[in-house]
């Protein structure tokens, strides 16, 4: 049954011009020799959609701008990103701000814990780095001075075996310095690398910067907004299995992210949540990618081979790798077509822009 099924069911497919989103559901009796075998197949087809006049659309651009005060933050960060320690004099009595360098000892009920212990260790009071309690007992230390300090671990503690149970950190100052940020003169600016000679240069690198984000972050918003309006005109039928498959696609990639980085039965409350409350925004995106391949099959648009290049050598860019190993890459894993269907989405994009009133 299953051969016979096999040798037929992809060419009875093609000839009804369908296209199948999941594997077909078979409904057949048993093949009997010297009869004709019949089977009906319940076949999950991707949507017929009627697209609306594309100049009727329309979307909203943000207006791209960099303010002076956003300058002046970034080259803050940058400041602040250069700083200088300075060891303070031994009679400098350490307040928040200061970096404090300290060997310590931390023990529960007098037994010394695992991780509890280190040295040369560099801290900023106020940063709150440590538990609650730690750094506000070091305000008022000198270097070379020894300190218990009494804390708690909090209740949520990511280590169970510590949650809510009271230490003693046995510390020692080794040392106490000061913050010095570098002055925002040509000196600096020659400090953060061989293409800047100025401040001005710097300054100039940052607006760039701000600039490519924010243009990015206003092709989103218009892209959003064509879509919205775009779906509010046309009414299909979303297959559900499809749905499924984009929904599960997402959670895979977020247990990726978090795998390792958090609890496993967190992990595993978070994904049951996602699944929960993820269907929406999956039906979305694949409503967007059925919009986007109507549009494209009108508009009869194609991702050439040379398209396809430049794509791989814009990814190899963004990760740093050079651009002929991520194409032999995409060679041997099989991504070209992967990365053809990115090409064409952006192209329809692109083509509603085109096409509808922007504003």
């Amino acid at each position: 049954e299953r051969q016979l099924v096999g040798e037929t069911l992809a060419d009875a497919v093609e000839l009804a011009e369908l296209q199948p989103v999941v594997e077909p559901q078979i409904e057949a009796e048993p093949p009997v020799e010297g009869q004709a075998f019949r089977y009906k197949a319940r076949i999950e087809v991707k949507p017929s959609i009627e697209l609306p006049e594309l100049s009727a659309l329309s979307g909203d651009r943000p207006r791209v701008e960099v303010g002076e005060d956003e300058l002046l933050t970034e080259l803050e960060s940058l400041r602040e990103r250069q700083v200088l320690w300075v060891e303070e004099d031994e009679e400098v009595l350490a307040e928040n701000g200061h970096q404090v360098t300290m060997d310590f000892v931390g023990t529960i009920d007098g037994e010394a814990f695992e991780g509890g212990s280190a040295e040369g260790v560099d801290l900023e009071l106020g940063s709150g780095r440590m538990i609650p309690g730690f750094e506000e007992q070091l305000v008022g230390v000198k270097s070379g001075e020894s300190r218990d300090l009494e804390v708690s671990f909090p209740e949520d503690y990511g280590n169970e075996e510590l949650a809510g149970k009271a230490a003693v950190f046995a510390a020692t100052v080794t040392a106490i310095k000061r913050k010095e940020l570098p002055e925002l003169d040509d000196d600096f600016a020659k400090d953060l690398g061989e293409e800047f000679e100025t401040v001005d240069d710097v300054r100039e690198k940052i607006r760039e910067g701000l600039t490519a984000q924010r243009r990015h972050a206003s092709d989103q918003a218009l892209h959003r907004s064509l879509l919205d309006d775009l779906i509010a005109r046309t009414h299909f039928e979303v297959p559900p299995s499809l749905v499924e498959r984009q929904l599960d696609s997402q959670l895979r990639q977020f247990e990726q992210q978090l795998q390792g980085r958090i609890p496993e039965p967190d992990l595993r409350a978070r994904m049951s949540q996602m699944r929960e409350e993820g269907w929406d925004d999956a039906r979305r995106r694949v409503q967007e990618a059925l919009l986007l391949e109507s549009v494209a099959r009108t508009a009869e648009l194609e991702a050439s081979e040379e398209e396809i290049d430049e794509r791989l050598a814009e990814m190899a860019g963004g990760q740093g790798v050079d651009a002929q190993m991520m194409k032999e890459m995409a060679e041997a894993q099989g991504w070209r077509p992967a990365i053809a269907a990115e090409v064409v989405d952006r192209k329809a994009l692109d083509h509603l822009v085109d096409s509808a009133k922007i504003s």
